[in-house]
């Protein structure tokens, strides 16, 4: 559990201290995104101790049908969301921070796809931060098999709290995100 102090902030749980099986890329912690620089100083995934266990039940569920969770978001300081709104100040892709913040910012949101249990990529239609139509969740203009990956992926995550959102196939919010303050502490890197 991370403690974050002096803000009156909740405790985080690194999801690695829970599951050893999830696959990681976090984006935002290297030069690969669609800022193009480093905005973490390392590669954690911190989540709001419910969301962590509801995102462990997940990949379990994964797991049995072959595939396991592979992360790129977690929890993002608000900090790094003014960073991302001013380079795209769009509220289709990038959440306005100034506004109530994104839910990453509340520890209760999860970038993700679906890789096989050894690793290999599953397709999905675009790239993860695609901003265009082709991330959308309701643009079912794709192969079957990329549908049938996308449907697999939402199935799974609605089953176990998670809600989409219509723009990236990607996220997924926790139920009760809201009930959750806005955090702005740095990650915990150690």
């Amino acid at each position: 559990m991370v403690s974050f102090s002096g803000t009156g902030q909740t405790n985080l749980i690194n999801v690695a201290d829970l599951d050893d099986t999830f696959a990681y890329e976090i984006r935002y912690a290297t030069e690969n995104n669609f800022i193009g620089e480093i905005l973490y100083d390392c590669a954690v995934c911190l989540l709001q101790p419910e969301v962590a266990d509801a995102l462990v039940a997940a990949n379990q569920y994964f797991c049995e049908k072959g595939y396991r969770i592979k992360i790129y978001d977690c929890y993002r300081p608000l900090d790094v969301q003014k960073k991302m709104w001013k380079k795209v100040p769009r509220a289709t892709y990038v959440a306005n921070p100034y506004d109530k913040g994104s839910v990453h910012n509340r520890a209760a949101a999860v970038d993700i796809t679906l890789v096989t249990l050894d690793g290999c990529y599953v397709e999905m239609g675009s790239d993860y931060d695609f901003f265009g139509r082709e991330a959308h969740i309701d643009n079912r203009n794709f192969s079957e098999e990329i549908l049938a990956n996308r449907d697999l992926l939402i199935e799974g995550m609605r089953s176990h709290g998670f809600n989409t959102i219509r723009s990236e196939w990607w996220h997924y919010s926790f139920r009760k995100n809201l009930s959750y303050p806005i955090q702005n502490e740095p990650l915990p890197c150690d």
